[in-house]
């Protein structure tokens, strides 16, 4: 992937009117009081929940309100926050963790890995603002490589959604999952499903039918697919869109479905390249090639991603950095007809 030299702006816009003050009421408003809504709606529904904030509690008033007892704030102690839950759920209670991406599953790997994978513990850590959503607070608040870390993690359920009513459905699902689970919530994600889905624990979710190349997808890189592959339909490119809404268990079998069916396969993330969704499905191609290239006559699956590079990334708004990073619908269209025009030459 090609990078620009720097975050792009519109010619005299005021940055600090386009940076969005994640903590501030008004900043609140939108997915993270979705979210806070959501834990106490799923409170209400379950005797067992119980909610523990690592410096999350501004998104949890609504629970403070109608279940205070089951509410419990620990601060900027994310590690100590898992080991409490662990604790919580050897009780027999249903622990949710909500905490800030860039210090939820990066700075938690061994309690996750030894407090809650290790012992099967049913908690789910939901983390919030993943990826460059916090871009502007710094390179210590980039959580671009979360999936990378929890993806070896035996018994961990990796979820992320495509958009809030995906999130609204994995967050209701994640209550009855046995074992610990991680819910990575993106922010800014283009609307993807008119209302909740289903969505089968380990099963991409096929949202645009397709026989050109494949477009696997996940977090805000879905909504980027859809309307990419709405582009490219213009263009006589026929695009199909699968929503990677588990990342483990990884649905193997729509990755060799799509890879027989059109024999091109682009992956899209807001993620580090190395890792993430693009590694775990060049992986799966990797241990099938021989059987791949038989079924298709000798030629060879063609894959490529659109992802963040595995170098320093900038700092700027976060709108910005997905557009100079081309986390975009134009990026993954351009990327999308360069991969055709790879495999048809």
């Amino acid at each position: 992937m090609t990078a620009a030299t720097g975050p792009t702006t519109g010619a005299g816009r005021d940055r600090s009117a386009a940076m969005e003050d994640v903590f501030s009421d008004e900043g609140q408003a939108s997915s993270l009081n979705l979210l806070g809504h959501a834990m106490a709606e799923l409170a209400d529904r379950h005797d067992d929940v119980v909610v523990l904030s690592a410096d999350m509690g501004s998104a949890l008033t609504e629970l403070r309100e109608r279940h205070p007892e089951r509410y419990i704030e620990l601060g900027i102690a994310e590690t100590n926050t898992i080991s409490v839950a662990a604790g919580m759920a050897a009780s027999g209670l249903r622990p949710y963790v909500l905490a800030f991406a860039p210090f939820g599953m990066i700075k938690c790997a061994e309690q996750i890995r030894t407090d809650l994978s290790a012992t099967m513990m049913p908690v789910t850590l939901v983390t919030r603002l993943s990826g460059l959503a916090m871009g502007y607070f710094g390179t210590s608040h980039h959580a671009v490589e979360d999936l990378a870390i929890a993806r070896p993690i035996t018994n961990l359920t990796i979820m992320t959604p495509a958009d809030n009513n995906a999130a609204l459905g994995l967050l209701e699902a994640s209550h009855d999952l046995a074992g610990p689970s991680l819910l990575r919530v993106s922010e800014g994600a283009m609307p993807v499903y008119d209302a909740v889905p289903e969505l089968p624990r380990g099963r991409f979710v096929r949202v645009r039918e397709g026989a050109d190349l494949t477009i696997i997808a996940t977090g805000v890189g879905v909504g980027c697919a859809v309307a990419a592959a709405a582009d490219l339909a213009g263009r006589g490119i026929d695009a199909a869109v699968l929503d990677a809404a588990y990342i483990k268990p990884f649905d193997a079998e729509a990755v060799l479905a799509a890879a027989r069916a059109t024999g091109a396969i682009l992956t899209v993330e807001e993620h580090n390249i190395v890792g993430g969704l693009g590694s775990a499905v060049a992986e799966v191609l990797g241990r099938h090639a021989g059987e791949l290239t038989a079924a298709r006559g000798g030629s060879s699956v063609r894959v490529a991603s659109v992802a963040l590079p595995d170098e320093d990334l900038e700092v700027g708004v976060p709108t910005d950095l997905l557009e100079h990073y081309g986390i975009t619908s134009a990026a993954v269209a351009s990327a999308a007809t360069e991969l055709l025009g790879r495999v048809r030459s």
